[in-house]
C-alpha cells in the first residue's frame, strides 16, 4: 500500500502515565517542524485494530501492551514532507506495564528512527509541542 495514495487504515494508542502521554517525535524537513504523534501504526489486512496495536508495540519498542477502551475514529487528511496522505484513525486507551516504562524509547521503524517520550499534556494544550493529528485532543 502506498500511504501517499490510498487512504490508510491506522490504529493508535494512547498511554498515560501521571499528566503526561507516550509520544514519538517527529520532523518534516518541508515545515521545518518537530511534532509529535501517539505509537501505533497501519492496520494489515485480516488484522483487527487491536492486535495491529499490540503487533506495532511489540515491533517498534519490544513491549507488549494492554488495550483498553476504544475511544474512537477520526478521518485526518494532512501533508507530510510536502506530500499529501490520507488516514482513518482508530484510537484506543492502552495501558503500560510498569516494568517495561521507560523515559525514553528508541524506535526503528521501515528503515527510520526516531524516539519516543511521556510529555506533559498541557505542553500540547499550551501550544509549546504540537500533537498530532490534531481530533486526539477530545480524547486527552
Amino acid at each position: 500500500m502506498d500511504k501517499f495514495k490510498e487512504i490508510r487504515p491506522i490504529v493508535l494508542g494512547v498511554a498515560r502515565k501521571d499528566s503526561k502521554i507516550l509520544v514519538s517525535e517527529g520532523y518534516d524537513k518541508i515545515k521545518n517542524q518537530t511534532f509529535y504523534r501517539c505509537l501505533g501504526g497501519g492496520i494489515e489486512f485480516l488484522e483487527t485494530s487491536q492486535m495491529a496495536l499490540k503487533r506495532e508495540f511489540k515491533e517498534e519498542l519490544g513491549i507488549d501492551i494492554d488495550v483498553e477502551e476504544y475511544l474512537g475514529m477520526e478521518e485526518n487528511i494532512f501533508t507530510y514532507q510536502g506530500k499529501n496522505a490520507h488516514e482513518i484513525i482508530l484510537f484506543y486507551n492502552i495501558k503500560i506495564k510498569e516494568n517495561d516504562i521507560k523515559e525514553r524509547y528508541h524506535i526503528i521503524d521501515d528503515n527510520c528512527e526516531s524516539d519516543a517520550y511521556w510529555i506533559n499534556i498541557e505542553e500540547f494544550k499550551n501550544n509549546n509541542k504540537i500533537l498530532y493529528p490534531e481530533q486526539i485532543f477530545k480524547y486527552l
